[in-house]
């Protein structure tokens, strides 16, 4: 192999996980038509196709899924190497990237960052904030951060945070027509505030429970939102009973803009962890960050 075609090879790597030469030139900061150029003339030099390119995405021939097959494997082995070579510097160095939550990006994390980083000025971290489950591996992620139970069985876990609660919440106002439910099948006489889950799509089952009881409710209402600021919004404006995290709600409940209700069906469950393969060799910045993030309440 010729010394040139390792960083073409990185670059139909990167093309074929972005599905898109416009979002892979961005990634690598390059143009879209060196890229292109790059990429076909790897093709020409081994003689098949390893994509196919039509007007609304790029995606491997069989020859490129079997080249990928091998490459990923290759090129993430050769990360780790560079990455292990920071250990040598006398102060942790270069970059970690993590797809995490909003809420724990803002509840967990960065407090942590805030104090870490002006300590360790090399260190650079990117925080991709999204819903869905990330395959971390394959969208070369360093770490995801999610709840206990929603971790993969393959990977190291590190707990980074409490345990945390649900909050079953209305205005004042709504309470004030409608009489507070005493168990989970009450609120089938209320209008609820729903919220769709952007990772499978479908809307969120209210999930409580008490000695032991644990039920999923499906709940009815006027509103339905991906965004459970607007669902604390359409609750304080008295639309309905709302089912969010706690630290959501905390402000608005201090406030007597909302109420709890049902809060003994409420009880704590697994909070966040910190989850990354276990194969990996980690950086020393990498090592020095799970340490900053280990909860230790």
């Amino acid at each position: 192999m010729r010394r040139e075609d390792l960083g073409a090879l990185n670059a139909f790597l990167v093309v074929a996980e972005e599905q898109s030469f416009t979002r892979a030139a961005a990634k690598l900061g390059t143009s879209q038509s060196a890229l292109s150029y790059t990429v076909r003339r790897l093709e020409t030099r081994l003689g098949v196709r390893l994509l196919t390119r039509t007007t609304r995405q790029v995606a491997p021939t069989e020859a490129g899924e079997r080249l990928l097959r091998t490459l990923r494997p290759a090129l993430e082995s050769i990360a780790g190497e560079l990455a292990s070579l920071g250990d040598m510097r006398e102060k942790p160095a270069g970059s970690i990237r993590i797809t995490t939550s909003a809420h724990a990006a803002s509840h967990v994390l960065w407090p942590v960052l805030d104090r870490l980083l002006p300590r360790y000025p090399d260190i650079r971290v990117e925080l991709n904030i999204e819903s869905r489950l990330t395959d971390i591996v394959a969208e070369r992620y360093d770490a995801g951060v999610r709840l206990g139970e929603q971790l993969a069985k393959d990977m190291v876990a590190v707990r980074i945070g409490p345990d945390l609660r649900m909050a079953v919440v209305g205005a004042p106002s709504y309470l004030a027509t409608h009489p507070a439910p005493r168990t989970p099948q009450d609120l089938a006489e209320h209008r609820c505030i729903n919220l769709r889950q952007q990772t499978l799509g479908g809307l969120y089952a209210w999930e409580l429970a008490r000695n032991g009881r644990e039920v999923k409710v499906r709940v009815e209402g006027q509103l339905i939102f991906n965004d459970v600021q607007m669902v604390l919004k359409a609750a304080v404006s008295g639309f309905g009973l709302a089912c969010v995290l706690e630290d959501h709600a905390e402000a608005d409940v201090a406030a007597g803009r909302l109420v709890r209700v049902l809060e003994d069906w409420c009880p704590p469950f697994s909070g966040y962890h910190l989850y990354y393969p276990g194969r990996r060799q980690p950086s020393a910045a990498f090592a020095l960050l799970v340490d900053a993030l280990r909860y230790r309440g």
